[in-house]
C-alpha cells in the first residue's frame, strides 16, 4: 500500500466520521473521531509490518511468518539500505500527520512506539554500520550454519520446507561477497574492526570449510529427514544439497575467510578497540548510547553510575563473606569462589541438568511474585551452546519462541571452560534467561494478540535486559537462593555495573583492552576466559552491554518509588503485571505508565 493510497483513506475516513458525527449531534462524537484515528493507525502499523518482512525475510523466519521462507535479503547491500531508509521515511510521513491526542491508552502508545522506532532506525542508518558486517559476537556465517542446521528458527518439516532452503542458501555466496565488499569500502574509509574480534571470528568461519559434507552442519537435515518422506524424494533432496554446498555455499566460506585472513587483517585495529577511534566515531557511540538505553544519559554520567554501582555492591559482598563466615579480603573472597572446587562443575553434562533442575523449582513458586494471566502459555528449554560457536558466546541467551507456536522458547547455556562457569552463577542466570526473566518478558508479549505486531516482536534493549537483570534480584523473594546464589546474584549485578564503566570506558575514554581487564580482574570474580569474551563482545556492541543496568536501575527505582507511594496497599504482583502488561516500551514511557497506575491506586 502506497502513500497516496494510505492518505486518501485517512482523509476519507476522518471525513466521513465528521459527516456522520455531525448528522447524528450537534457536537460530533470525539470517542468516533478516535477510533476511526485508531482504525487507520492499526492499517499504518499492520502495512508497515509487512512491508519489513519482506523486506527482511529472515526476520519473518524467526517471528514465526513463512511466507518468505525462500528469500533471504542482501541486507548489507547499499540498495537494500535505500529502500530501508524510503519505507522508514514513508510511514514515519504518515504517522507524522496524525494528532495523537485524543488516542485511547494503548492507542497513544502504539503511536508514539512507532513514531520513536521509525525515527531511531533512520538515524541508526546513518551511521556505517554496514562496513563492519563481520565479528565475533554476531557472525553471518554462524548463523547461517545455524539455520540450515535444522536447530534453529528455518523449519524442516516438507519438501517445500527443504526446497525454500535451497533457494536460500544459494543466496549466501552473494551476502558473502557483499560483505567483502563492505570490508573493503571500510579499509578505504579507516571504518575497521580492532584485530583481536577479526582473530576470533575467523575459526569460526573456518569451522564451515569442511573436507566431508557430512561435518558440516548444512548437513544435518539430509540424516534427520521426516518419516513421511519417499526414497525418491530424499535422495533428490540429497543430491541437490550436496551439489549447492559443493559448488556455491562452501566456496563462499572459503572466499570469505581466505579475504579476511590475507587482506582484512592486516588492515585492522591492533591499538584501538573502542568506536570512538572511528572517523565520526564519538558520534556514532553518543547515538548508540541514547538508543540502547532508551535515555538521555551521557557516556560520562553513565561511567559515574557505574563506578558507584561497583563500590555499592562490593559491600553487600562483604555482608555475606561474614555470614558465610569467611575470613580475608574481598579479592581473597573472588579467588576462593573462582578456584574452590565445590564451585566447578564436573561435566557439562552435569551443569546442563543443575540448571534444567533449578528451572523446574523455580517454575514451582514464580506465583508468588506474578498472577497467573502473567504466565507465558508458551514453554521454553535449556541447550546448551553449539561447540562451534561457544568459546566467544555469553555465558546465556535467549530465543523467543516463533508466533505459531511451532518450538518452544530456548535458553542457551554455554557450558565452554567449566572453570569459567561456577556453580554459583546459575540462579541468576536461570531468572534472567528463562523464568521469570526473557521468557516471561518476550514470550508474554509475543502472545499478547492485542497489541499492533511491531510491538509484539518488537522491543526495547533497556526494556528487555533491564528486566532480565531486575529478575536475578527476585531470587530471595521466590525463596530459591542460598548464601551462594545471593553471592551469584550480586556478581552478575556487578558484572552489569561494570559494563558501564569498561564500555563507555573503551567506546568514548579509548580505554584499550588491556585496561579493561585490569578493571574487571581488580573488581570481580572471573577467571581469564569470561574476562576476555565480555571485554571482546563490548568492542563488538558498542553501546549494548549499558541497557542492563540502566533499565534494572529505574524498574527498581518504580518499584522503590511505588511501595513508598502505595504503603500496604502495595502489591508485587499487580506492579510486576503493571510493568509486562504493554510489552516493551522505552524507560521514559514506562515512567508514565506507572506513575499513572500509582496515582490510579491512590484515587
Amino acid at each position: 500500500m502506497k502513500y497516496s493510497i494510505l492518505k486518501v483513506a485517512l482523509v476519507a475516513a476522518l471525513s466521513l466520521g465528521v459527516a456522520s458525527a455531525c448528522s447524528q449531534a450537534e457536537n460530533p462524537s470525539a470517542q468516533q473521531q478516535s477510533e476511526q484515528k485508531s482504525a487507520y493507525l492499526e492499517t499504518i502499523y499492520a502495512e508497515y509490518f509487512t512491508a519489513n518482512l519482506q523486506l527482511n525475510p529472515l526476520q519473518a523466519t524467526f517471528v514465526g511468518e513463512h511466507r518468505f521462507n525462500d528469500k533471504l535479503a542482501n541486507s548489507l547491500s547499499e540498495e537494500h539500505r535505500t529502500r530501508q531508509r524510503m519505507l522508514e521515511e514513508e510511514y514515519l510521513s504518515l504517522v507524522r500527520e496524525i494528532d495523537p491526542d485524543d488516542l485511547a491508552e494503548q492507542d497513544r502508545l502504539s503511536y508514539e512506539i512507532f513514531k520513536r522506532d521509525r525515527e531511531t532506525t533512520l538515524e541508526q542508518l546513518e551511521h556505517p554500520t554496514h562496513l563492519l558486517p563481520v565479528d565475533q559476537f554476531y557472525n553471518i556465517a554462524g548463523r547461517f550454519a545455524m539455520l540450515g542446521s535444522g536447530q534453529s528458527a528455518q523449519p524442516f518439516n516438507s519438501v517445500e520446507d527443504y526446497q525454500n532452503w535451497a533457494a536460500r542458501l544459494r543466496r549466501i555466496p552473494t551476502i558473502f561477497d557483499q560483505a567483502i565488499s563492505n570490508m573493503e569500502q571500510g579499509i578505504e574509509r579507516d571504518i575497521v574492526q580492532p584485530r583481536i574480534l577479526m582473530e576470533k571470528a575467523l575459526p569460526q568461519i573456518d569451522a564451515h570449510v569442511v573436507d566431508d559434507l557430512e561435518d558440516s552442519m548444512f548437513f544435518a537435515p539430509l540424516q534427520e529427514f521426516p518419516s513421511d518422506f519417499s526414497d525418491e524424494q530424499k535422495q533428490e533432496l540429497s543430491a541437490q544439497y550436496q551439489q549447492i554446498l559443493t559448488d556455491e555455499v562452501l566456496p563462499a566460506y572459503q572466499r570469505l575467510a581466505d579475504f579476511i585472513r590475507t587482506t582484512y587483517l592486516e588492515h585492522t585495529r591492533a591499538d584501538s578497540f573502542g568506536l570512538g577511534a572511528l572517523p565520526g566515531g564519538e558520534e556514532w557511540y553518543d547515538f548508540n548510547v541514547r538508543w540502547r538505553t532508551t535515555t538521555d544519559l551521557s557516556a560520562n554520567e553513565i561511567h559515574q553510575i557505574g563506578l558507584d554501582e561497583v563500590t555499592r555492591i562490593h559491600g553487600e559482598i562483604e555482608d555475606i563473606m561474614q555470614r558465610v563466615e569467611f575470613e580475608g579480603s574481598l579479592q581473597e573472597f573472588f579467588d576462593f569462589t573462582q578456584s574452590d572446587e565445590q564451585f566447578i562443575y564436573a561435566s557439562r553434562d552435569a551443569m546442563l541438568e543443575d540448571y534444567r533442575t533449578f528451572a523446574a523449582q523455580v517454575d514451582e513458586v514464580t506465583p508468588q511474585l506474578f498472577h497467573q494471566d502473567m504466565f507465558p502459555q508458551a514453554d521454553y528449554e535449556i541447550r546448551k551452546v553449539e561447540e562451534f560457536r561457544e568459546q566467544s558466546a555469553s555465558s546465556g541467551s535467549y530465543q523467543a519462541p516463533p508466533e505459531d507456536g511451532s518450538r518452544a522458547g530456548i535458553f542457551y547455556l554455554n557450558t565452554y571452560d567449566l572453570s569459567a562457569r561456577p556453580t554459583w552463577a546459575k540462579g541468576a542466570l536461570v531468572l534472567h534467561e528463562a523464568a521469570p526473566g526473557h521468557h516471561y518478558q518476550i514470550a508474554l508479549q509475543r502472545e499478547m494478540e492485542n497489541l499492533p505486531r511491531f510491538r509484539r516482536f518488537g522491543g526495547e534493549t533497556a526494556f528487555i535486559e533491564g528486566w532480565g537483570l531486575y529478575a536475578e534480584s527476585l531470587g530471595n523473594e521466590l525463596g530459591v537462593y542460598n548464601d551462594y546464589d545471593q553471592f551469584g546474584a550480586l556478581v552478575a549485578e556487578l558484572w552489569r555495573s561494570i559494563r558501564l564503566v569498561v564500555d563507555t570506558g573503551i567506546h568514548a575514554k579509548g580505554w584499550s583492552r588491556d585496561e579493561v581487564l585490569d578493571y574487571m580482574r581488580s573488581n570481580a570474580p572471573v577467571a581469564d576466559a569470561r574476562a576476555i569474551s565480555e571485554a571482546e563482545r563490548f568492542m563488538a556492541l558498542p553501546g549494548q552491554a549499558l541497557a542492563y543496568k540502566i533499565g534494572q536501575l529505574e524498574i527498581r527505582k518504580l518499584r522503590t518509588e511505588a511501595e513508598q507511594a502505595l504503603g500496604d496497599s502495595f502489591n508485587v504482583r499487580d506492579f510486576h503485571r503493571e510493568v509486562l502488561r504493554n510489552g516493551s516500551l522505552p524507560l521514559s514511557v514506562l515512567r508514565q505508565q506507572i506513575e499513572r497506575w500509582v496515582a490510579d491506586q491512590q484515587a
